[in-house]
């Protein structure tokens, strides 16, 4: 089998993801004295990235591309992109959690300084990834290439996360308007996730109907549906004549955050992922007409 090796600038940044990535999971576990379950998170960023760009790298090195079960077009810049937002959340919640207001011995908050550093290396270097896989206009690329289908990583990422916040403790079970809020993040969610799958399987051209005009009226559904949850949101948790509290407890304070900030993160979070909708929207409605 023989090894393929062609130096560009694409080479250098997934080789650069992949060594900031190992040290920064590498020095955390060797001497971050981690005991938070948050730890834990970070580690699995830093290591599901080390471990996919290693994949990535070790395909192309071979050859592999054809007989990768996958669209080698759409695959590995939908993974640099996912590998791009878990090492950014890793070096915003890591130092928030392990470093602010620490007192462990000197020795480990270096080994934390170390692994915070090498993360925003890391984020930097898959970013780079992203920008020289983009497709350039006139380029013939994966969907995922494109900026609605990076979009499309994006706001499952950001469902993620809202779903972290929502769920722990449970925030929608009081009132049947922030069930239905709930309800939109899932759906969305649910059919953003199958358009990756499809893409990624190349199993597009199975679908009984046009794609590209299937993303747009999705992109218009799930801009409604996000717009309607962003609004509902904040009345029944922060407005007062529907049992929302307007102000921050007192009690909300320490490391971590309480159901207040909780429940302020997933308002924020559904403003974020409208404007990606709507960004998905005007991207898609593009294609569209120049594809027509």
């Amino acid at each position: 089998m023989a090894i393929v090796l062609h130096s560009s600038p694409l080479l250098w940044a997934r080789l650069a993801a992949l060594i900031f990535s190992c040290v920064a999971f590498s020095v955390a576990v060797h001497g971050g004295g981690l005991n938070h379950g948050t730890g834990d998170w970070c580690i699995f960023c830093w290591a599901f990235s080390f471990a996919g760009t290693l994949v990535v790298i070790l395909v192309e090195l071979f050859g592999l591309q054809t007989r990768a079960p996958v669209s080698w077009k759409n695959f590995p810049i939908t993974f640099a992109c996912y590998a791009a937002l878990l090492c950014l959340s890793a070096s915003i919640i890591f130092p928030l959690y392990f470093l602010k207001g620490s007192s462990g011995s000197s020795e480990v908050q270096k080994y934390r300084i170390v692994s915070t550093v090498f993360s925003c290396l890391a984020t930097i270097a898959y970013m780079t990834e992203v920008s020289i896989s983009k497709a350039r206009p006139g380029e013939v690329a994966g969907y995922m290439a494109t900026a609605p289908g990076l979009l499309k990583v994006c706001e499952t990422f950001v469902a993620c996360i809202i779903f972290v916040f929502i769920s722990d403790p449970i925030l929608y079970d009081n009132h049947d308007a922030l069930k239905y809020c709930m309800a939109v993040y899932c759906i969305c969610f649910i059919l953003s996730a199958a358009i990756i799958m499809l893409c990624i399987g190349e199993c597009t051209g199975c679908l009984p109907f046009p794609f590209a005009r299937f993303l747009s009226a999705y992109a218009l559904l799930a801009m409604v549906l996000y717009l309607s949850a962003t609004i509902i949101w904040p009345i029944f948790k922060f407005d007062p004549k529907h049992r929302g509290i307007k102000q921050r407890p007192s009690t909300c304070g320490g490391a971590g955050l309480c159901i207040w900030d909780k429940c302020m993160a997933v308002a924020v979070l559904s403003g974020v992922n409208f404007v990606l909708y709507l960004a998905d929207l005007i991207y898609s409605t593009r294609l569209v007409f120049v594809n027509a």
